[in-house]
């Protein structure tokens, strides 16, 4: 039953791509007609992030599709540039203090979760929130886990004590 629903899941998703990707054909077609005379800087402007935030939203997709998974760091880089194309298409001016630091607040905490999700470790085996911190983490446990049994070393937090004094003793390990 769970491999059934997961294939519809599936193919909700590659029906979404396959609609998303006509909408960036649609939008790139006509990006291209607003940058023929007269140019209108504010139209092009919004049109070019608008398309960009159709490619993060199709990239988040066929991360799904591969892992099954969503991936924090593409769906808070959508959001980011979402916020931004809104400011630029109201324009900063016109928009109200309120907002604007409100905007500014929003824009800072997701600049913060983009930085800090490479420091964080995988919270659960199974589920990778970023595949590369995750191998790395992993190579390192079964290493230190490797050590440890024909070693003999002991161990801090994972890792052997000689690499958590210093890392250039490593080579000599």
């Amino acid at each position: 039953m769970i491999r059934v629903l997961e294939s519809v899941q599936d193919v909700i998703v590659i029906s979404l791509c396959m609609s998303l990707f006509s909408l960036m054909l649609v939008q790139l077609y006509e990006t291209a007609l607003s940058l023929l005379p007269p140019l209108d800087f504010p139209s092009v402007t919004s049109d070019i992030l608008f398309l960009l935030i159709l490619v993060e939203l199709f990239r988040l997709l066929i991360i799904y599709l591969q892992e099954h998974r969503v991936s924090i760091g593409v769906a808070v880089e959508v959001s980011i540039v979402s916020v931004l194309r809104e400011m630029i298409v109201r324009g900063v001016l016109e928009t109200p203090w309120p907002q604007v630091l409100a905007t500014c607040a929003f824009l800072l905490s997701l600049g913060a979760l983009l930085v800090s999700r490479v420091w964080l470790p995988p919270t659960f085996e199974g589920i990778d929130p970023e595949q590369a911190v995750s191998q790395r983490y992993r190579a390192m446990h079964e290493s230190s886990e490797e050590n440890e049994r024909s070693h003999n070393i002991p161990l801090a937090n994972g890792l052997p004590i000689i690499e958590t004094l210093h890392p250039s003793l490593q080579e000599i390990q």
